[in-house]
């Protein structure tokens, strides 16, 4: 495998699992410490601060009820001056506008009446399904109760009432009075909670069953309906606040009870994990996207690097840093791939070595910095007189080599001739050493049975020709 694909992939895969594994272990931590701080702060304090809510919205309420069951003056009225109407009328109306309830009531056992802050309503009949909640409530042992129910002379809609029940300084029962209170302000109450915090509140008596809860939320009728939560009715019950974490259809909860004495309710605050866990969930993706992304980023740069590097590493392996042409690695690579096509379609194609003479005098006597402008203006004429198709490179020192390909000799030879009085008469090489400079030539055409070697043992002896017979000539072998 390249190495380059091998250092990348080691690299990406690095990175990779870099990026992955700080973002899943953010991501564990901050599930963890948020499940942690849900559990021992968030929903403790929320329930305090609900608990606060609902001492304003529904046990004021139920504390009303409650004085007014115990006022010396309903007493009164109910025993000795029930005939005045207006009396317990201006009582009512002013509870009821007071503390802003939607209505205040009084129902009479002795008469039967039902008053309310506009005055008398009706007359209780145990006959009339509508009056059923009063004897039920009778009936009841506690002296108190939260009723759901229906009020057509009061509105259309479901109406809260806190009944609680009126009993003279002998123990004798009297009748009931109340606050009512529209499901639609406790509803928004228990709304608010759901949708500010979180939480899903609701409301259970001592027998388990819910007896508040928001509309369409809450579908719970009864705890012990809830299997997952029956095994936990002990702690529940406690008067003492609880936190208890259970698993419902895979989902994780967390409830939190605490009895309310002032209307014997206990309240529930349940929180659903996931709920509270979905910020995190964001934050991973999001951090897990921005980790990946920039780690694309790294890699392309990475990859862009190396290529250039690579670029730059070939372009050395390849070519000569002085007279920028290539080298004889890169003319060996090209010499192979010629020799190939020779063979296959017997294209004519020749060779052509020369060298610069007396090049050694030339750095004795003016040094190696002129030696090297002579060789970098040589490679400037060999750009300019080489064709593209053609291959030239710095063969070694002062010896330079030409591929040429579907070319016969006499035309090779007329190029190597054209080369050498290009050389010869150049202003610049003629300025460097203020005279003529020169070079030897040697060439040969391609044969059948030719490898590398052969060949270059055969141009390097034309070559020697060249230099032996008196230099500045062409040669063939």
């Amino acid at each position: 495998m390249n190495l380059k694909v091998i250092v990348v992939s080691v690299i990406t895969f690095l990175l990779l699992s870099l990026s992955i594994g700080t973002s899943i272990l953010n991501y564990s931590k901050s599930l963890s410490e948020t499940e942690k701080q849900l559990k021992n702060s968030s929903l403790p304090l929320s329930i305090d601060n609900i608990y606060t809510e609902i001492q304003k919205n529904i046990i004021e309420p139920n504390l009303i009820s409650s004085m007014m069951s115990s006022n010396t003056f309903l007493k009164d009225w109910l025993v000795n001056e029930e005939n005045n109407v207006p009396k317990i009328k201006k009582y009512l109306w002013t509870i009821k506008n007071k503390y802003s309830m939607f209505n205040t009531f009084l129902v009479s056992h002795e008469s039967k009446n039902y008053y309310t802050s506009e005055g008398f309503l009706e007359k209780v009949d145990s006959s009339n399904p509508n009056n059923a909640w009063y004897y039920n409530f009778k009936e009841l042992e506690e002296s108190s109760e939260i009723n759901l129910d229906f009020n057509e002379h009061m509105d259309t809609s479901m109406i809260m009432f806190i009944n609680y029940k009126i009993f003279d300084d002998k123990s004798k029962y009297l009748g009931a009075t109340g606050i009512a209170i529209k499901t639609s302000y406790v509803n928004d109450m228990l709304k608010s909670f759901r949708e500010n915090y979180k939480f899903n509140v609701y409301f259970i008596n001592k027998l388990g069953r819910v007896v508040i809860s928001e509309t369409g939320v809450n579908s719970l009728k009864n705890i012990h309906d809830n299997t997952a939560l029956k095994q936990f009715k002990k702690d529940i019950f406690d008067t003492t606040t609880k936190t208890i974490e259970y698993n419902k259809d895979g989902n994780t909860y967390l409830l939190n009870s605490k009895y309310i004495e002032e209307m014997d309710l206990y309240l529930m605050v349940e929180a659903h994990i996931e709920d509270f866990t979905q910020e995190v969930k964001k934050t991973f993706y999001i951090n897990l996207f921005v980790s990946l992304l920039v780690t694309l980023i790294v890699i392309l740069i990475i990859l862009y690097m190396i290529k250039i590097y690579n670029n730059k590493l070939e372009y050395l392996v390849l070519q000569d840093p002085l007279t920028k042409l290539p080298n004889r690695r890169s003319f060996n690579n090209s010499f192979q791939n010629a020799l190939l096509l020779y063979k296959r379609n017997k294209t004519s194609k020749a060779l052509l070595f020369f060298d610069v003479d007396d090049f050694k005098k030339i750095n004795d006597e003016f040094g190696h910095l002129v030696g090297d402008k002579v060789l970098v203006q040589m490679g400037q004429i060999l750009k300019k007189e080489v064709r593209q198709s053609d291959h030239t490179s710095r063969w070694g020192g002062e010896e330079f080599s030409i591929l040429l390909h579907d070319v016969s000799l006499e035309d090779a030879k007329k190029f190597a001739h054209n080369l050498k009085e290009k050389i010869e008469h150049d202003e610049l090489l003629n300025k460097f050493i203020n005279k003529n400079l020169t070079a030897s030539f040697g060439l040969t055409m391609f044969e059948e049975e030719d490898d590398m070697d052969s060949l270059v043992n055969r141009v390097d002896e034309a070559l020697y020709d060249a230099k032996n017979s008196g230099k500045n000539r062409v040669c063939t072998r």
